[in-house]
This record gives C-alpha cells, structure tokens and sequence, in this order.
C-alpha cells in the first residue's frame, strides 16, 4: 500500500513481465482468457505477488479448465501508470488490482459490483470498505487489502527513559522531550515527505477530530481542528527539535520506518507491514491507539487498495466467477498472513481474530471497524492527494503558516472537485 510495503522484483516486477498460466496441460487451449493487472506487496522476489497469484491462478484453472488466467505484478510504483496506458490505448485488462478506481467508474469504463460477484460474497465485505468503493451510491471499487496506523514505540528507549506509551498530545510531547534528553536521534518521527505525507496528514487530522472532509464528503482541509493540529505540530514537536534531524517535510515514509528497525525512533505512527521490518532486526516495540488531543481519537485512519474489473472485454461472468473465488476466506487469509494485511471480509476478520497465530494484527483489526478511509469515491482525490504530499510539509517548516498552507490546499482541493463535477 503506498502506504504498503513496495517490491523491487528485478525479474518480475520492474520488468513487467506476465506470468502466463494455461487452464489445461498439453496443447489445449481456454475458451477465454481473463487478464489481471496487480500490485506487488512483497519486498524481495521470494515473497513477490507475482508468486501468490500464480498460485490463486492455478488452483482455479484446475477447477475451471475453460478459463486461462494471465497475471501482471508491477510494483507499486508503475502499476497505477501502466493500467492507465493500457487504458488510454483502449486496451485496458479484465481487472485491475491497484490503488484507485473512482476515475475509471466516473468514464463508464467499469463493471458495477452487483453485476459481478455473487450475494455471500457482497455480504462478506466489511461494510465501511464497501461504502468507500461507491461513486454515487453505486459500487465500482472491490475492497482487496486493509490497514490502519497505531503508535509504535520503542520499549528499550521507553524503559530507559522510565517513560510510559501516551495517550494524548500533551504526554506525547512531554515522551518526546524525555526521549531527547536521552540522545534518541528520531524521538517521534514525522514522515511529511512526498512518498505518502498523505497518510500521516490524515492520521494527524482525525486525531485531532477533524480529517479531509466531512460527513457529506465536502472537504475541510482548512477546518479550524485541522489549523489547530498543524500549528501543534509546528510548535510543540518540531519546532522543540522533537521530530530528528531530518525536516519532516523531507522524511519519507520509508525512511521513518527503516530508522525505526535501526532503534533510531522512540515513536511514529506505522502500519502492519513495519511489524515484520521492525522484528528482523530485533527491535523491542509496543503498539497503542493513536494518541488524540484529549486522549484516544473517535477515529483512526484506514487505507484499502482496491479490485476492479473492466467492461471494455465482456468476460462477466468468468470475471465474477473468478472474483468470487479471489475473496473466498481461505484465499483471504492466505494473502492477509502472507503480506501481514488485514482481511477486507467479514469472515476473513473473524478468522483471524480468533488465531493466535494472528495475534501480532489484532491492534490493526480492533482499529478497523472505526477506521475512516481517504475519500477515495472522489475523482478529485489523486490531485488533493498529490498536492497535500507537495505542500503539507511547509506548514510544520521553519517559517511555516499551517493555517495559509491548509487554506491554499482546501482552495486547490474545491477547484478540482468542482472540475470533477463538472
């Protein structure tokens, strides 16, 4: 999730290659072949994607032997740029397993969910993925992969410094002094940089009970909570050098989180993935609720990515068909265990809740239900998201106004939805 774990896959993944799986052996041929355009989760060719589609594809070509499969892993970076080529050359795939759908139902150019999977698997997604995949009460985008963001801390500098996890802004603050006073390089870290500044905006936003819109979905980046959050930030952490010697709106994400499994950070807001990174190099870490202003927050930030399918090549029912198979709960969890995701379906959730095997994601899962996603139903989105990543930064900066940062993204923010609706 850009927001995820990208894979580098020199032979798979940067190259583009598909992997070809024929629905039957010898020199038979399918009477339909589905293409799938996915993203890579995996950061080493030993866990990329590509591996675990072609797997999933497999095991459904035994059982459907009219059907070919062909699936194309690009990592995050390209994946998004080469659906939009294929499209843009009217050739688009069957489904497309990325990062944004809204622009591709608002042209017509994909099937309606209801037209594709069968009731039990509808009724299996968690409901607010579901809401989040509709344009206009109507729902084009197929929830594939989840996350949500706690604090993780740093349990070898916290006990050093006799410090307690916090639970609201002021205490978070006050760890963070304590934890520099100690020599801690990244006492809480801010990753504000271009990579996905987005996403620790957002989470700073709803802990400061406000977000990018509101209910009705009009967008309130200027909101006076939000003023309110980022001149917190610029005066209390980063301006009191609490946030490390790089500026954060130079702090990428992945950086933050390499620091972190270096024990270079007492705290930062992480994902799922940053488990599995932080424990190969024996980094000792707890993980707590977001801290609010006044404690916990109503909400927390949530990220899915998204499925979609393409009517350009017909194929509905073998599409659906297939879909179907995709969300059952076994292949659910195989993906969620595998890239360290949350299950986007119902039964998948409670699967994992229940498993001790799955013990290390269950603050993730507690956090899921009261997530709120980026507005993703908005066409506008991926141009307020481009400009938040640009711009956000300079607002916690030296000389820094957040509230006329805020004012110039809500303005670019309205412009663009209005040029959407339009």
């Amino acid at each position: 999730m850009q927001r995820r774990a990208t894979g580098v896959i020199a032979a798979v993944s940067a190259l583009g290659l598909t992997a070809v799986l024929a629905g039957c052996s010898g020199t038979g041929s399918a009477d339909v072949t589905l293409r799938l355009v996915a993203a890579d989760y995996g950061d080493s060719a030993a866990n990329s994607s590509q591996k675990y589609w072609d797997r999933l594809a497999k095991d459904y070509q035994a059982e459907h032997p009219d059907v070919r499969v062909e699936v194309s892993v690009y990592p995050w970076t390209d994946v998004d740029r080469k659906v939009k080529e294929m499209v843009d050359a009217g050739d688009p795939p069957d489904m497309a397993q990325i990062g944004a759908y809204a622009d591709y139902a608002a042209r017509g150019l994909l099937y309606k969910v209801d037209d594709l999977l069968s009731i039990p698997v509808q009724a299996d997604f968690l409901g607010q993925l579901s809401e989040a995949g509709q344009v206009q009460h109507v729902q084009y985008g197929i929830p594939f992969a989840a996350s949500t963001r706690v604090l993780f801390y740093n349990k070898t500098l916290f006990d050093k410094a006799h410090l307690t996890p916090p639970t609201t802004w002021a205490q978070l603050a006050l760890d963070a002094e304590a934890l520099k006073a100690e020599g801690v390089t990244y006492p809480y870290a801010l990753p504000l940089g271009p990579e996905e500044a987005q996403a620790e905006t957002m989470a700073w936003m709803l802990s400061g009970g406000s977000g990018y819109t509101d209910d009705l979905g009009t967008y309130t980046i200027n909101s006076p909570q939000n003023a309110e959050t980022f001149t917190w930030l610029k005066d209390e952490l980063v301006g009191k050098g609490l946030t490390g010697p790089v500026p954060p709106a130079k702090l990428n994400r992945a950086d933050a989180f390499a620091a972190f499994a270096r024990g270079d950070v007492g705290m930062l807001n992480g994902h799922p993935t940053l488990i599995q990174q932080a424990e190969k190099k024996g980094v000792k870490f707890g993980m707590v609720p977001v801290p609010g202003r006044n404690g916990t927050p109503k909400a927390t930030m949530g990220v899915t990515d998204w499925m979609m399918a393409f009517k350009k090549h017909g194929h509905k029912e073998q599409i659906g068909d297939f879909l179907d198979f995709v969300y059952s709960e076994k292949n659910v969890l195989d993906f969620s265990r595998t890239y360290d995701l949350l299950p986007v379906t119902t039964s998948a959730s409670d699967a994992m809740s229940a498993a001790e095997q799955d013990k290390k994601l269950w603050p993730f899962l507690d956090e899921l239900p009261l997530a709120r996603l980026y507005p993703v139903g908005k066409t506008s989105w991926a141009q307020v998201s481009a400009d938040v990543k640009k711009r956000i930064g300079q607002a916690v900066g030296p000389g820094g106004d957040p509230t006329g940062i805020l004012n110039q993204l809500q303005v670019a923010a309205s412009e663009a939805d209005s040029g959407a609706a339009g």
